[in-house]
Order: C-alpha cells, then structure tokens, then sequence
C-alpha cells in the first residue's frame, strides 16, 4: 500500500512537472518576428533602389546627350546660314559695285536747254548730287518739246564696243556704259545725229541747283539778261526708274503717278 502512494506520488509529480511550460516574453517574441521582416526585405529592396538609381543616371546622361547633340546641330545650322548670308551679301555687293557712280533703282532725271540750244540730259542719284551721267544731244530743244507734247518719246542711245584686238593693244580696260563718250541717237525711230557725254560745268550746276527743290514738273527758268528770250533755260524734271539688262544696256523709265498707261519718257542705253 505504501507503495502504491508512492508511485502515484511520482506520477503527480512527472504530470505536473511535464505540464508546467516556459513563461515567454511577448516582447521577445515581437522583436523576433520583426527581426526576421527586416531580414526578409532587404535583400529583396537594395537592388532594387540600386538599379533605380542606375536607370535614373543613365537617363540623365541620355538626356544631356541629347541636348548636347541639338546644341551642336542648332550651332551647325546657324554657321551654315551665316556662311550663306555672307555668300549673299558679297555677291550682292559685287553687283552693286558694278553700278557706275552708284547709281540704284530709282534716280533723278532733268532735262534742260537754252530755247535756241540743244538738248542736255541728266541722272543724278538725289537732287544734291554730282550727276552720274550728263550729255548733250543734237537736237534742239524746241523739237523736242513738240515731240514730247505730241506723245510718248523714246530716246535710244548707242554705243560701239571696243575691238577686242585692239583692246589688247592698247591694255585698255572697257568703260562702263555710262561712262562711254560718243552715242548715236534715235528719238522715237528717227535718227537724230550724235551725242556726246561731257562734265557738269559751271552753268550746267547752276541750272541743276535752281531746279534742286521741283522733284516733278517743266517750265523755264528767267534768263539772267532782262529782255533776252534766248538766255531763258527750259526744263522738264522727274524721277525715273532704272533697269540695268546687262553690263551693255540700261533702261530710264520715268514714272508719272499721273498716267495711267506707259510712261511719257524712256531713255534706253545700248552698247552695240
């Protein structure tokens, strides 16, 4: 009997012993889950921030790639265009420097004659200076006048080119044509003898400064002698435009606002 407590003794003891568990710190146990969350995300998060951040140099570079490039293509450009703007330019240049006395598309055209004298023409770039080309016509004003008041008139002007042989000799370099000295003369078909280019003179300055302020209009100016018919100056002023062909022939047209149709005066200059 005594026995039997005794084991029954043993076997309470090894039941309680076998059902009393471990106290466990909740604390502990939340660390150690969250121990092991930041262990099992980053290894998985550093490579991706890493290639993240790869990709965003690569696209960085890739973009100052490109400006760099539209940069060089935008300087190319402009460099071509300012080549071809100066190419312009000189060609332009060289054209206008062809121009006799620098003489451009529109210009001063005066006609003007003693009553008994023969007629003189002149083109001037503006109304204060030099003329650039003056000559003096046979025919005498008077004749003229009827021509103009009947209708149009065309004055033809030509010159001969110089020999080529005997420009070699000679080493003598081509006028240009308004510089050229003798012309033969047509006013409207008909021949009209010979005209000859020559300087301003003294008078002729004189007549032009009178007539300086009328930029379109005819009349006569007074003669410096009272009573003396023959001293009085007619004169007929206009603008008129020019048209240069070529290097042999230019063309005068003078510009009427008041007509409607072809121009009353148009000088032509021909090298032959």
């Amino acid at each position: 009997m005594k026995t039997l407590i005794m084991e029954e003794t043993n076997t309470n003891t090894t039941s309680n012993t076998n059902t009393t568990s471990i106290p466990q710190d909740p604390s502990s146990k939340r660390h150690f889950h969250w121990t092991n969350k930041v262990g099992n995300e980053d290894p998985e998060e550093v490579p991706t921030t890493m290639s993240k951040i790869i990709e965003e140099q690569n696209t960085k570079k890739n973009d100052e790639k490109a400006v760099s490039g539209h940069a060089a293509t935008r300087k190319k450009l402009q460099t071509v265009a300012i080549s071809r703007l100066r190419s312009v330019l000189t060609v332009f240049n060289k054209n206008r420097s062809n121009l006799p006395s620098g003489l451009g598309s529109r210009v001063v055209g005066t006609l003007f004659g003693y009553r008994r004298g023969h007629v003189h023409f002149a083109f001037q770039k503006d109304p204060i200076s030099q003329p650039a080309f003056l000559i003096e016509l046979a025919t005498p004003i008077s004749g003229l006048v009827r021509e103009m008041a009947s209708g149009l008139v065309r004055i033809a002007l030509e010159c001969d080119k110089v020999n080529k042989e005997k420009e070699k000799e000679t080493e003598k370099k081509s006028l240009r044509l308004l510089q050229e000295p003798l012309w033969r003369t047509y006013c409207n078909g008909k021949k009209c003898g010979f005209a000859n280019r020559r300087e301003c003179g003294e008078k002729d300055w004189e007549i032009l400064k009178a007539v300086e302020p009328i930029s379109m209009g005819a009349g006569v100016l007074p003669s410096a002698e009272a009573g003396c018919s023959d001293g009085e100056v007619m004169y007929m002023r206009a603008r008129f435009e020019r048209i240069v062909g070529s290097r042999d022939s230019e063309a005068f047209y003078m510009m009427n606002p008041d007509s409607n149709g072809a121009p009353e005066l148009s000088v032509y200059l021909l090298r032959v």
